[in-house]
């Protein structure tokens, strides 16, 4: 069978068993010592019924290293469904053991691998991936591990987009992965991979598996586009160039060195590139200017130009949602109101519009308004946002009761969700003042997941923001040694320690030694700019925060940026950089927070 049904086949049965284990009552589980792997396996079903996803998969995780390839395949796909690492990493590497050129076998072990950040042994599944010939098990998976990836441990929240797409859950192998086209399996096995773990250690573990003098101009630009997501500019270049080399035609590759051009803010150079790319493939090009406008920051001329393609072609629809979005991503929330309006109500009304109206009203204070929005998506395609932030007004309402019944219902709906939801939850409590419930919730799934990178990172955000600083640094440090050089770890570190005047010199060692692993994260160059600034280099700082706020135009980074120049002495610039921050950002605590605390009128 197709190593992406392995990752994307989970059954009804499966995903009802697995929101039980993260939600039932604790019951007596049998003992998991049966010599007899067949029994083991009949005794790990009935945890698995019972509700107790641990010692399911424990004892599978046990019975694989007695058993044959079906048990251990078994044993992968269960521990990995409940999100226990340690039993899915026995399990996987025993039945790589058994089957060493099997796909599948393959595919997961790379999976877990990379979630452990164990990237020398993910290349290596991963080339066992992409090499030619028949390599699949040929049994039919029952089980998939929920399609997450560790949150961005950058120290700014994550922002949800109602115009992102997310990959179905449970797509049909595509025509080109069962015809067995090396470019179409490692494009799945990219995406599949991506959905478990950080860009940068995908990166790391496909590039290395991948030999560039015979890749195709397709994977190169593959290569190229996950470059891009795992912030390394240059290299995105060096593969679109060898793209380019092999194909000079290609879309893809032309595509990527503009959007290269506009992360190193060479502006012209990326419109004369957009440029190129239209008249090379006016269809799939249509809105490469605008979109480079767009992403430079130049608004206006972004506007102008969608207007001159709707006075030029049939894209009127997707002409309007640009536009939308573009009023929004400016802060003209007035002009944004009334697009996404036209949007819902025509005949291209779409989820995303109604989330837009939405969280709209709730920046203007209509949480009625907002709170009937989001209730309109609750089992929408944009379900969890809506639910998460309709939870959110909730909790500010003090209807906590209604606030948590809302993420739990859709858990008892989505059971392969449990895991992602038990974070979300904690944050949310944290968000509104209850810290060590947050906190005491991720301790108890860690119970339940033990060993779980995500969970142990959640939890020690957490602690930092409950004001248990020290113990979040040391939790920070216990996870680095069991995932060395992970750059997004040791930029959360770093900054932890930097942001609270921890040992600044060996702070910014852990976020340079992030930032030549990710030399174009905004997340990292504000650390590096924040740090900086708190060992009074305000010069150089400044410097670091102007090009991580061009690369990333968020609040968290605008309030450093706009300190170190208020310091530095620049402090007309300071509040122009407040000013216009604010106006996308209106409703950012820590910008407000910044600009009171620094302007004594701004208090009033």
């Amino acid at each position: 069978m197709p190593f992406s049904s392995v990752l994307h086949s989970l059954s009804r049965a499966a995903a009802l068993l697995l929101v039980a284990g993260c939600s039932a009552a604790a019951q007596t589980a049998p003992e998991p010592g049966a010599r007899d792997p067949n029994a083991a396996t009949v005794i790990a079903e009935i945890a698995l019924e019972r509700g107790d996803c641990k010692t399911a998969a424990e004892t599978y995780a046990a019975a694989a290293q007695r058993g044959d390839v079906t048990v251990a395949q078994r044993a992968s796909e269960v521990a990995l469904g409940c999100e226990h690492l340690p039993a899915a990493w026995d399990a996987t590497k025993r039945w790589r053991a058994l089957a060493p050129n099997d796909r599948d076998a393959a595919a997961v072990y790379a999976t877990v691998a990379l979630k452990l950040y164990r990237i020398p042994e993910a290349r290596a599944a991963i080339a066992t991936v992409l090499k030619g010939g028949d390599a699949t098990s040929g049994k039919e998976s029952t089980a998939k591990p929920p399609a997450r990836k560790p949150p961005p441990k950058t120290g700014s929240k994550p922002q949800v987009r109602a115009d992102e797409s997310t990959p179905s859950q449970d797509s049909d192998v595509s025509q080109a992965i069962a015809a067995k086209d090396p470019d179409a399996r490692l494009a799945e096995l990219t995406a599949l991979l991506l959905e478990q773990a950080d860009a940068p250690a995908v990166l790391a573990a496909v590039s290395g598996a991948v030999d560039t003098n015979s890749a195709s101009p397709m994977a190169l630009s593959l290569l190229a586009e996950l470059a891009l997501e795992a912030y390394d500019v240059k290299r995105a270049e060096q593969y679109a160039n060898l793209a380019l080399k092999k194909d000079p035609t290609s879309f893809d590759a032309k595509h990527i060195i503009v959007r290269a051009y506009v992360a190193k803010g060479d502006a012209n150079a990326a419109i004369t590139a957009a440029r190129e790319v239209m008249r090379a493939d006016p269809k799939r090009g249509a809105f490469e200017l605008a979109e480079t406008l767009a992403s430079l920051d130049r608004l206006e001329e972004a506007r102008r130009e969608l207007d001159r393609i709707r006075a030029n072609g049939d894209l009127a629809s997707d002409v309007d949602r640009r536009l939308a979005l573009l009023a929004y991503q400016g802060g003209d929330f007035a002009e944004a109101q009334r697009r996404f309006t036209e949007l819902a109500t025509s005949s291209e009304a779409s989820d995303a519009a109604l989330l837009y109206l939405a969280e709209i009203a709730e920046r203007d204070g209509d949480d009625d308004t907002a709170l009937a929005g989001y209730r309109r998506l609750v089992n929408s395609s944009l379900a969890v946002a809506a639910r998460s932030r309709a939870a959110a007004i909730l909790m500010e309402k003090k209807e906590r009761g209604e606030a948590l019944t809302l993420l739990d219902d859709y858990v008892s709906e989505h059971p392969e969700k449990s895991f992602d939801m038990t974070i979300t939850k904690a944050h949310l409590l944290a968000d509104h003042g209850e810290s060590d419930a947050g906190i005491a919730l991720l301790s108890t799934a860690l119970d339940k997941h033990p060993q779980h990178p995500a969970l142990q990172y959640d939890r020690a955000v957490l602690l930092e923001r409950a004001g248990r600083v020290k113990e979040s640094v040391s939790a920070l440090e216990r996870l680095l040694t069991e995932r060395a050089d992970d750059p997004t770890l040791l930029n959360a570190l770093g900054y932890t320690m930097a942001d609270h005047d921890i040992d600044l010199s060996k702070a910014e060692g852990f976020i340079r030694k992030s930032l030549a692993a990710m030399p174009d994260n905004p997340a990292v160059l504000d650390s590096l700019g924040w740090v900086r600034f708190k060992r009074g280099d305000s010069k150089n700082a400044v410097e670091q925060l102007e090009r991580a706020y061009a690369l990333a135009h968020d609040p968290e980074i605008a309030a450093h940026w706009g300190e170190a120049l208020w310091k530095s002495g620049n402090q007309g610039e300071a509040r122009r950089v407040w000013a216009a921050a604010l106006a996308r950002n209106p409703d950012s605590d820590e910008l407000k927070a910044t600009v009171a605390r620094l302007i004594p009128a701004a208090k009033k």
